[in-house]
């Protein structure tokens, strides 16, 4: 995972620029892989990208009809399993909603998801130690583990202030 960006950027931080950054990364992604980054799925990033916060697929919905005809929530779905198949966004398990990366890290990787309970920003820190550990264990009890997400609620050091 790359350093460079903050876990939680600044509330004065420049947005544009960042949602700018993170759909030229899904292009060389998508690029990569040989993937088509589609209209629609560009939008549905985009419409992640609006903000910091996990939105679910029919708050997606809603930010896309501010801009588009209201589109199906089949073909949301399928642009979001899409972006999420290539490591683009997350699923945050605890609210049922969806979280633009522009992290470089492969879709594998393990991370943990930091989530304020005040302003509801997400960020995300490399956990594959933690992974490692967890899968061990269930390992250790003759389990087989398959999808581990760690998110963890608190408050962000921007709330904190």
């Amino acid at each position: 995972m790359t350093a460079a960006r903050p876990t939680f950027p600044p509330p004065d931080h420049d947005h544009g620029r960042c949602a700018a950054d993170a759909i030229a990364h899904a292009e060389r992604v998508c690029q990569q892989r040989s993937q088509k980054f589609t209209p629609i799925r560009r939008q549905v990033l985009q419409a992640l990208l609006s903000s910091h916060r996990p939105l679910g697929a029919y708050e997606v919905i809603d930010e896309l009809a501010k801009s588009m005809p209201r589109p199906a929530p089949i073909t949301v779905y399928r642009a979001l399993d899409f972006l999420m198949q290539n490591g683009l966004v997350h699923r945050i398990e605890s609210r049922n909603a969806y979280l633009a990366c522009a992290h470089d890290h492969d879709a594998a990787a393990m991370v943990a998801f930091l989530i304020c309970d005040d302003c509801g920003s997400v960020g995300e820190i490399p956990a594959a130690p933690v992974a490692q550990s967890l899968n061990a264990a269930a390992r250790a009890s003759g389990f087989v583990p398959k999808l581990s997400v760690v998110e963890i609620a608190g408050t962000c050091a921007h709330c904190q202030k």
